[in-house]
């Protein structure tokens, strides 16, 4: 049956029927607001000020979930496009940091979660911006949706997509003057994508490592048994992939979320110290934190 529209003119729409369905919207929000999860409302708060890491590499994402923006001299590619609800941060940080949003050709996305997907339907739609996923990232937005976690996001503005390019492991991409290997690592979601790329400023170049999800919420028992996962076999996939790129050179560790590298506190150095050492470089830092999730996971199997 064909719903029926509501009015938008003063005076002519249905007064009861308009009463109602704004008294079941205020209390939806009303709920949400008391969420103890405040991931996902009054997002404004969570907005950085963009930055340039190194050379041409800018941090364009929020407190919580990282978005990096490349210049790759022949366009702009955006590593993941934030939290759903969050694109117009994400469209004002590209602005602040002195580009054009409509110069984005590519996004790729570390993996099929809610919280690294919101803004990539609105670049398609908007600038035609070409999407990346991981192969079995696609799979699961086509046959198991709910993997995304996409029910969670309370916003029915956004959905799932369609990806221009599925990634699979050891593909190499050229976009615009840049460089990128992918390494399908496993484990937080099937499709998680870790890569590989130079960064240059002046005549320096160093190379910058990005890991595509290192969470263990999508680990514990319950989840595991919840969707029908081996739990043990679970696990070892994703140390598995910890173990694959653990040895990689890395100079500049990228994080997904920003507690990975501790992104806001390098930035404050930045700030503390805008003529010294750039603290984003630190050759150790990805082994270091790699070994740290194996740690975890390690705890996490202790107690679960």
């Amino acid at each position: 049956m064909k719903a029926d529209i509501v009015n938008t003119e003063p005076g002519e729409g249905k007064p009861n029927a308009d009463e109602a369905a704004y008294a079941a919207y205020a209390a939806q929000r009303a709920a949400l607001l008391k969420t103890p999860d405040s991931h996902y409302v009054n997002q404004e708060a969570q907005y950085v000020h963009p930055f340039r890491i190194f050379g041409n590499v800018w941090y364009v994402g929020g407190d919580w979930v990282c978005v990096h923006l490349v210049d790759t001299g022949d366009g702009l590619l955006l590593i993941d496009s934030g939290n759903i609800g969050a694109a117009a941060m994400l469209v004002n940080a590209i602005w602040e940091a002195g580009f054009r949003p409509a110069d984005v050709k590519w996004i790729i996305h570390s993996h099929g979660h809610l919280d690294h997907i919101g803004a990539a339907g609105f670049f398609k739609r908007m600038f035609g911006t070409k999407l990346y996923l991981g192969a079995p990232d696609a799979a699961m937005f086509r046959e198991r949706p709910s993997l995304s976690l996409m029910q969670y996001a309370r916003n029915a503005q956004e959905g799932l997509f369609e990806p221009d390019v599925e990634i699979n492991d050891g593909d190499i991409l050229r976009l615009g003057g840049t460089t990128l290997q992918c390494r399908l690592v496993p484990g937080h979601t099937a499709g998680c994508v870790a890569l590989f790329f130079n960064a240059h400023e002046g005549g320096e170049t160093r190379r910058c490592g990005y890991y595509g999800g290192f969470g263990l919420n999508t680990l514990k028992r319950a989840y595991l048994e919840a969707y029908g996962f081996d739990v043990g076999k679970s696990r070892q996939i994703y140390l598995d992939s910890l173990a694959k790129v653990r040895d990689e050179k890395v100079e500049i560790f990228l994080g997904n979320h920003c507690g990975n590298n501790d992104t806001i506190g390098l930035r404050r150095k930045q700030l503390e110290n805008p003529g010294g050492p750039n603290p984003f470089i630190d050759p150790a830092a990805w082994g270091r934190y790699l070994d740290s999730r194996r740690e975890a996971l390690a705890a996490l199997c202790a107690a679960d």
